[in-house]
């Protein structure tokens, strides 16, 4: 064991940019519908989304955590360099993506980013399929079970409810919707908020001051209260295109893409599958939408979504790639 170096320094803090982008880019996700059918005022839901995106973190364990610090790739194998040029790739996308109201997966970010970064200082034997795997699984938890989720509970509160008066049902789900919202909010920080506890665990580990990969309370403390300050700036353009420009939403379909959304997202992050919170509540939303009719959903703006969650993964990677490559000469 050492003391911190300059080095291990700014990839902390890097690793700290990132999840703090991730609360101030990710999180509105949790929130977009609450506040698209006027349940909570965006100040209030907000506050609220900080406070359980914490709550998230600090209770939910540490698999997801564990995967993707020593699941992705060999820790044995890479660097510092290969961890901080990972995080400049995650800041650099997510914010360019903020900046057009696009919500992309930090989750995906990371993994591109981390893997662009280690084939550039370690080659291709430093991947593991293990937690490829796992990430393959995040990607059906996170569009075919989202979709379907938001569909089936949808589907079934229509027949449940069919001979209840609108204002009724809408006062009913106006009220059950704060509680899908915060179980979003909570889902949302189990999940996302692991990952780059991870990576901090990851990065003190390469930079010698641990010995052994370990989450401690110290880094969950850490991570969850930067993620609750990225949180608190909100992120209206992306509640925007999510919750008002995609699908016109009542407040029960509000309450079946969050219950739906949080259920599977839960459920990985029992099972230590990082999921994309973005991709499971957007295709939870469009499973809603397509639930009363397919014209409900505004497929142009669909469009623009998935094109940029395809464009996430090379782009991440080869800005992780390149940016190892100038630190490996840099440093």
């Amino acid at each position: 064991m050492s003391g911190i170096s300059v080095g291990l320094v700014i990839v902390l803090l890097l690793v700290l940019a990132a999840e703090f982008v991730n609360g101030w880019t990710d999180s509105p996700n949790a929130i977009a519908t609450v506040v698209s059918t006027r349940v909570m005022r965006p100040r209030t839901a907000v506050i609220m989304a900080a406070i359980l995106n914490a709550a998230g973190v600090l209770l939910s364990g540490t698999a997801v955590a564990s995967t993707i610090g020593k699941g992705i790739v060999k820790p044995e194998s890479i660097n510092l360099v290969t961890v901080g040029a990972a995080m400049v790739a995650i800041v650099f996308w997510s914010t360019i993506a903020w900046r057009f109201g696009l919500p992309t997966s930090e989750s995906h970010a990371l993994i591109a980013g981390l893997t662009g970064a280690s084939l550039a200082t370690a080659g291709p034997g430093v991947l593991l399929w293990e937690g490829w795997q796992k990430v393959l699984k995040g990607l059906f938890f996170s569009t075919v079970l989202g979709f379907s989720a938001g569909l089936l509970i949808v589907t079934l509160i229509v027949w449940i409810f069919r001979g209840v008066n609108n204002r009724v049902a809408k006062s009913i789900f106006g009220k059950a919707q704060m509680f899908s919202a915060a179980f979003m909010a909570f889902s949302h920080g189990s999940n996302d908020g692991q990952k780059f506890m991870g990576v901090f665990a990851l990065a003190l580990v390469l930079g010698g001051v641990t010995s052994e990969f370990k989450i401690t309370p110290a880094i969950i403390l850490i991570c969850s209260v930067v993620m609750a300050v990225g949180t608190s700036i909100g992120g209206w353009r992306i509640i925007k295109t999510m919750g008002i420009s995609m699908v016109k939403l009542e407040t029960y379909q509000g309450f079946a893409v969050e219950t739906g959304a949080a259920a599977c997202i839960e459920l990985a992050s029992r099972l230590g599958i990082p999921v994309s919170t973005t991709h499971t509540i957007n295709t939870a939303i469009m499973g809603v939408g397509a639930a009363k009719r397919l014209s409900a959903v505004r497929w142009g703006v669909v469009k623009d979504i998935v094109a940029a969650w395809i464009l996430t993964f090379p782009v991440c990677g080869v800005i992780g790639w390149f940016v190892a490559i100038i630190f490996s000469k840099i440093f």
